[in-house]
């Protein structure tokens, strides 16, 4: 009777605990919103940069009439150079799929900068990203610099390594060594992938921030929390477009 009653013991435990440990990989802030930001990174052939630029510099308002830009860069350091870099919002998908369709059928957009600029472009990409919950998107009080750092975490999103991440960068944030513009958790693309859009007053004033946060304890107590997730990181310093909404 009495092993009876031990095992009966243990498996209303079990039941008991199940639904806790499945909970708990829900909890936490939720994506409701459907609005989305497109990254969109387009690689020119080195003659054609300041032509591409200019190009779309002319023509940017038959665009941007049909989506909001957020931001326009050129790639300075970090990577392949003659690369430009910029983000569009949509509500929703629906949107954004009646948005492609308007610009087919935009005679000026594509007579004016599409067609005559395909030739200039080596390679186009495309990622699909939501705000994180916890972070609004900031606009910059003068112009400046961004950095575009880019983490690719292990499997498992944020359930696993959003706090971690969100603490690593609050401490960045807390100190005031650097301005955050937004976080973005990639959607469509390479999955488990956080980019991180900071801003600076210049590159000089970033790498003091750094070397300021280099040696702050509670950033290395955060940042260190957060590698045990981290797969691999990039950065990009991007040079805000003389027509990017962002400058």
């Amino acid at each position: 009777m009495l092993a009876l009653r031990s095992r009966l013991a243990a498996t209303l435990a079990s039941r008991t605990v199940a639904p806790q440990v499945c909970s708990s990989f829900a909890t936490g802030p939720r994506q409701n919103d459907g609005t989305f930001y497109e990254f969109r990174t387009y690689s020119l052939k080195p003659s054609k940069m300041n032509e591409f630029l200019e190009n779309f510099k002319k023509n940017v308002h038959l665009r941007t009439a049909h989506s909001e830009l957020i931001g326009y860069w050129s790639v300075e350091f970090g990577g392949r150079i003659n690369k430009v870099f910029h983000i569009w919002k949509y509500d929703n998908f629906a949107h954004r799929t009646a948005v492609r369709k308007a610009l087919t059928k935009d005679k000026e957009w594509q007579e004016q900068f599409l067609i005559p600029n395909l030739a200039l472009i080596d390679k186009q990409e495309s990622e699909i990203t939501y705000l994180v919950p916890w972070c609004k998107l900031e606009k910059p009080p003068k112009e400046g610099v961004y950095e575009l750092a880019t983490f690719q975490m292990k499997p498992g999103g944020p359930a696993l390594w959003g706090d971690a991440f969100k603490r690593a960068i609050n401490a960045h944030v807390d100190r005031g060594y650097t301005r955050l513009v937004g976080v973005f958790h990639t959607e469509y693309g390479s999955l488990n992938r956080v980019h991180v859009l900071w801003w600076n007053e210049s590159a000089d004033s970033r790498a003091a921030g750094r070397h300021q946060s280099h040696e702050d304890p509670r950033v290395v107590a955060a940042v260190r929390e957060s590698v045990n997730y981290l797969v691999s990181q990039q950065n990009v310093l991007l040079i805000p477009a003389s027509f990017s909404p962002l400058k």
